[in-house]
């Protein structure tokens, strides 16, 4: 089956298979020795493993995590993806967080996994926490994980005016809610990875967040995050922790 990025409501991004049958000695030795030398994080099965579903940004689809679903599934994870739905924000974050939770239930139902992990870029970060603060999420997710997420609120908020603009701006009803009390995520190994040089998160260490494992790395524009191999593998050493 190609590696491609499949177009059904909640995508599963499945294992490329060889397409040649037969391969010399010398092409399994490098092979091997390949493998040998580029694999850094523990060797699992992907049974083993949680299924992985990755949340998009504001005004992205599920195309945006691509790059990130295509590299953990090379590497033995079983991604997934959806679309949230307005995009735009039209409307808040509890609507879509709903979203986040009924996918969740696809994806432990498809796959009888007792819990997944969670990988929310920008928006989707933040949208993953009210699924698991308030919507009783944290006893189906064993790993949070969110890439420049504005878990202060961001400034350039101010700039879009409706619901959810709202609702990212600082100091918004949802932050003090979110922030006054973070026991929900206590039990999760969380782990924020954010960029200094964030233009769209404003300041840019709103994406840092008490009690999290922090990842810093130097992109220098925020939606080429998601597409940085640096971001990628510190996305799945934090998967397998």
């Amino acid at each position: 089956m190609k590696n491609t990025w499949p177009t059904k409501s909640t995508r599963s991004l499945e294992p490329r298979k060889s397409r040649s049958p037969r391969m010399g000695l010398a092409g399994a030795l490098v092979a091997t020795f390949l493998a040998s030398t580029t694999c850094f994080i523990p060797a699992a099965t992907a049974a083993e493993r949680n299924p992985v579903l990755l949340i998009h940004g504001i005004d992205d689809t599920h195309a945006a995590m691509a790059p990130l679903g295509r590299y953990l599934e090379a590497r033995g994870w079983r991604p997934f993806a959806f679309d949230m739905v307005p995009n735009d924000g039209q409307v808040g974050f509890e609507a879509l967080a709903k979203q986040v939770k009924a996918q969740v239930a696809t994806v432990r139902a498809q796959t009888g996994a007792a819990k997944v992990d969670l990988v929310g870029f920008s928006l989707g970060g933040m949208v993953a926490r009210v699924y698991l603060q308030e919507l009783g999420g944290a006893a189906e997710v064993e790993r949070l994980i969110t890439i420049s997420s504005p878990h202060n609120g961001s400034m350039t908020a101010y700039f879009r005016w409706n619901v959810l603009g709202e609702e990212l701006r600082p100091g918004s009803k949802v932050y003090q809610r979110l922030n006054a009390d973070l026991s929900a995520l206590s039990g999760l190994r969380h782990t924020v990875i954010w960029t200094p040089l964030d233009l769209m998160i404003v300041p840019a260490w709103s994406s840092q967040l008490p009690g999290a494992r922090e990842v810093r790395i130097p992109v220098a524009l925020h939606p080429l995050m998601v597409q940085d191999v640096r971001c990628h593998q510190a996305v799945e050493a934090a998967l397998a922790d």
